[in-house]
């Protein structure tokens, strides 16, 4: 990060041939502090609804969860003091609102996560987040200290309920070769989509909160030329897990209309330190083909759990780069096996620019909780570990953006999914209608 490592990096990319050093952040102008700044508003109305077919698992007893909210995420980020070190500040500042749900329907603190609730399940009528990090830029690494939104396959901030997940902490990220990002980081504390805490400890999906001081991160993503890249990452959980992330996409152009693309997804998991989840061993990986022809895309991908226990992430937030991981379901019991097979449709093609399809179908068989440690195990009403296990899911999903007019960028998107499985997980139908507009006020 500092001149001998720019130096260092410039004589390894040397020595194998990577490519040339990027220069251009050090020999280009900076463009000030209120130059370089900008200020937006992003307007979120979101409505869910979710439906326990046979009441499995639902917080509030009654197999029903459904919230309407409003959202308002104001972020503001500056540019960076000119001279050899500059700085600069980001911040930002949300508002949610309740305009529909109840103790009866709040989805009671579980997965649903969109409005606060209290000790009797009542949503809360409105929260609020606000926070902010120092930031600052030297040659072509930027340090930025405060709350964070890091996006990496390892840790990659949430942004799927009415408000963003965050993260506070410390990150940097480096472009000092061309094609190649590295980024790293040490966060102390997590902010979960539905909390106006920015100081909530870390928690996990599958096993729930976890006695952690600290998360960190390192790794890097490189683009060996146009159609083939490359990420490595690894992360640990402190006292919870080591995790480490491989994964290459590829695409092939064979016409102006058809192009092929891959892609394979690579994690390993095991227990760290006081091993606050228990003792593991897991990989799990995840593989797809597909082509896209004019307007439509099919695509073919599998996913195994090698591990005995469930591949498990950051709770709320997007860390899992695995294809079969979708918007209810993730496909990653231990032992499990799952095809999926998925088709997006660009209207542009058919004169009605913005508009877009997509469905899409996974299935799961063969999990198996033989093995599991305590933290992750699941059991039948004997008391015997679940064994194979099977599920599916269906999605589909429409999504509209304005293109001109007074209304350009507003985007509505309607997305429904339908899950059926055996005795370790629910029976659900879910529909999301979630409203955006952006404004650049700055």
């Amino acid at each position: 990060m500092r001149t001998q490592t720019r130096l260092s990096l410039s004589v390894f990319c040397a020595a194998l041939g990577l490519g040339p050093v990027s220069v251009n952040a050090a020999d280009d102008k900076p463009e000030g502090f209120i130059e370089g700044s900008s200020l937006n508003v992003l307007a979120r109305n979101f409505y869910f609804n979710r439906d326990d077919r046979k009441g499995q698992s639902s917080p509030t007893g009654n197999g029903y969860s459904e919230a309407w909210a409003q959202g308002l995420i104001g972020r503001f980020e500056s540019g960076f003091t000119q001279g050899t070190v500059g700085l600069g500040l980001d911040a930002f500042a949300m508002y949610g609102f309740k305009l529909d749900s109840g103790a009866g329907r709040s989805g009671g603190g579980g997965s649903f996560g969109v409005l606060p609730v209290d000790s009797d399940n009542r949503p809360a009528d409105d929260y609020a987040k606000v926070g902010g990090a120092a930031k600052m830029r030297l040659l072509d690494t930027v340090v930025r200290v405060g709350d964070v939104f890091p996006k990496t396959p390892v840790v990659h901030y949430g942004d799927s309920r009415l408000l963003p997940e965050s993260f506070r902490g410390a990150t940097f990220e480096n472009t000092s070769l061309e094609g190649l990002t590295l980024q790293g980081g040490r966060l102390h504390a997590m902010s979960q989509p539905d909390s106006s805490g920015m100081r909530d400890g870390f928690a996990t999906f599958y096993a729930g909160k976890v006695d952690s001081p600290w998360v960190g991160y390192f790794g890097g993503d490189y683009q060996l030329n146009p159609n083939l890249s490359f990420s490595l990452y690894s992360s640990r959980l402190k006292d919870a897990w080591d995790q480490h992330y491989f994964g290459t996409a590829a695409n092939y152009p064979l016409t102006e209309n058809l192009a092929l693309f891959a892609g394979f997804n690579y994690y390993k998991a095991v227990d760290e330190g006081k091993k606050r989840l228990g003792k593991f061993d897991n990989n799990i990986w995840s593989a797809k083909v597909g082509a896209t022809y004019g307007a439509h895309t099919l695509a073919l991908s599998h996913q195994r759990n090698n591990g005995d226990d469930d591949f498990d992430y950051l709770r709320q937030s997007d860390s899992i780069f695995l294809d079969n991981s979708i918007q209810y379901s993730d496909f990653n019991s231990p032992k499990e096996r799952s095809w999926m097979v998925r088709y997006d449709l660009d209207m542009q093609t058919f004169g009605i620019p913005g508009l877009s399809f997509m469905t899409r179908y996974g299935k799961g068989t063969g999990a198996d909780y033989s093995n599991a440690n305590s933290v992750y195990m699941r059991r039948d009403a004997a008391g015997d570990p679940l064994t194979d296990q099977r599920r599916w899911e269906r999605d589909i999903e429409a999504k509209y953006v304005v293109q001109e007019g007074s209304l350009k960028d507003l985007s509505l998107r309607i997305r429904q999914a339908t899950i059926r499985s055996s005795r370790f997980e629910s029976d659900l139908e879910e529909f999301r209608l979630i409203v955006e507009y952006p404004l650049a006020i700055l």
